[in-house]
């Protein structure tokens, strides 16, 4: 058998053979650190062996919050029992208004909250302290403090309350509760029914939950929340606040694991806010909106239901700058504005009297306009309105099927219509037209058609109406009111 030595089965390396080698070596990397990634990513968002690191980094700067109420004793009234009755001794100091249980009684509400800065700033949710006239703060060491409130914000429930302290307390920062997914593990503390410090974990069960308020952005999870719960964070993996736990849905009072946190993006402004001014100071547009559905939006000519219409504009920022009734808000601020509710909390968290650009949709083109924003005005300002000109002489051929008469005193008298209010008024509509059919009613006044084209005469809807048919469109949108409020109606053509 023939031996070959190395040097003959050894060959002299090209240029292109030290280019495909260093091809072949940079592609080897590349796999192998995306594989390494991917690794870290899966490791990263796994769940722990225990959460009992975690609990150690950010329990010390949860509390538990004691509340005390002075609470007037009710007079029991005389009469309770008949006079001579072997009860009526016991019932004797209950009768006398003067005598010892008659004096105040102290009720104690129980709740959570954490402490966010150093020098003793701690948030909790606004229901926890809300009258209360004595708040007293335990620490995760045994230590007790009193706090007083710096501010609270109703709408979102929220409150800052300050305690004083000779050393620096432990404390926890916000994170980004938009970044958080569903399925995301997260850990809620608390004080649950006034048992103490306690821990339970879970993952995010639905995001951007809306209950009963305009600036509502809550996070579902299932993390165990009960009653002394309130006012507690939580956490997600890296220990930063990601909400605050506000709200439980139970049958029975008791977690049974829908329980909501309301998102921190919308708290820390609003904090920071009380922290500043020792109040809220929310942006206002001075605009009345509404949502869009599929018809309103075909009727528009728009592909989809998106951003939010402008049903109607006040005195101040919207009207000064030019907005109009029938706009829709498709942009605030080079933000997207899915629907109202993101466009309510868009602005909310605006600076007042900060210039702001919104994009609206207005015939079919994109107009941006330049708002500087003010401060909500009280009710008595926001209704005070411009007496309209008189409407012009009756007609009543304009839509198929409804009878239609330009405003008269006598009208607006019969059918309670506010004299700021202009248009032209339903009188008469037939059950089995396609103008029913599409919503419309006696005695609702039509005061836009076909989006920022404000109507004043009869002859003007017929007119408007005309238009979008000759134009082939199977709809148009209305701006009607009923009893002073607002509301869109798509007409239907037959």
């Amino acid at each position: 058998m023939r031996q070959i030595s190395i040097f003959e089965t050894t060959r002299t390396l090209t240029l292109e053979d030290l280019k495909k080698s260093q091809k072949l070596f940079l592609t080897s990397v590349f796999v192998i650190m995306s594989f390494l990634l991917q690794t870290m990513v899966v490791e990263a968002r796994s769940a722990p062996e225990s959460f009992a690191d975690l609990v150690e980094d950010v329990g010390s700067s949860v509390v538990n919050i004691t509340t005390t109420t002075k609470v007037e004793t009710p007079v029991v009234p005389r009469g309770v029992v008949p006079e001579g009755s072997p009860f009526e001794e016991l019932f004797r100091d209950f009768q006398n208004p003067n005598g010892p249980r008659q004096r105040p009684r102290n009720a104690n509400a129980l709740g959570s909250g954490f402490v966010i800065s150093s020098d003793g700033f701690i948030v909790t949710n606004h229901h926890v302290i809300n009258g209360a006239d004595q708040i007293t703060i335990e620490f995760n060491d045994g230590s007790f403090r009193e706090a007083v409130v710096i501010g609270s914000d109703e709408n979102i429930d929220i409150a800052l309350l300050k305690v004083d302290s000779e050393t620096n307390l432990e404390f926890v920062e916000f994170g980004d509760s938009d970044i958080s997914r569903v399925g995301d593990w997260v850990m809620a503390m608390g004080n649950p029914l006034g048992q103490g410090f306690s821990v339970s974990v879970g993952i995010i069960s639905a995001r951007n939950r809306e209950l009963a308020g305009n600036y509502d952005d809550y996070i579902q999870t299932d993390a165990a929340i009960n009653r002394g719960n309130s006012g507690g964070p939580l956490f997600n993996m890296d220990g930063k606040v990601i909400g605050v736990n506000t709200a439980i849905l139970s049958p029975n009072g008791g977690s049974i694991g829908i329980g909501f946190s309301m998102a921190s993006n919308v708290v820390e402004p609003i904090v920071k806010q009380l922290k500043d001014f020792g109040e809220v100071r929310r942006g206002w547009l001075g605009v009345s909106i509404g949502d869009l559905n599929q018809d309103m939006a075909d009727a528009l000519g728009m592909k989809e239901p998106s951003g939010s219409i402008v049903l109607e504009v006040y005195d101040g920022p919207s009207k000064e700058a030019g907005l109009l009734a029938s706009d829709v808000i498709v942009m605030f601020d080079n933000k997207k504005v899915g629907n109202s509710g993101e466009l309510v909390r868009i602005v909310g968290d605006t600076t007042v009297g900060r210039t702001v650009d919104v994009m609206v949709l207005r015939q079919g083109e994109r107009i941006k306009v330049s708002v500087k924003l003010g401060q909500r005005p009280t009710n008595k300002e926001l209704n005070a309105k411009v007496m309209p000109p008189e409407p012009a002489k009756p007609n009543e051929n304009a839509i198929d099927g409804v009878g239609l008469s330009e405003l008269t005193d006598g009208l607006r008298e019969e059918y309670n219509i506010d004299p700021a209010i202009s248009g032209v008024i339903i009188v008469s509509i037939d059950e089995n037209s396609a103008a029913y059919e599409s919503g419309l009613r006696k005695g609702e006044v039509i005061t836009d058609v076909g989006q920022n084209n404000q109507v004043s005469s009869v002859k003007e809807v017929e007119d408007l109406v005309s238009s979008a048919k000759s134009e082939g469109r199977k709809s148009v949108l209305l701006l009607v009111r009923k009893e002073g409020q607002p509301r869109f109606v798509v007409l239907k053509f037959e």
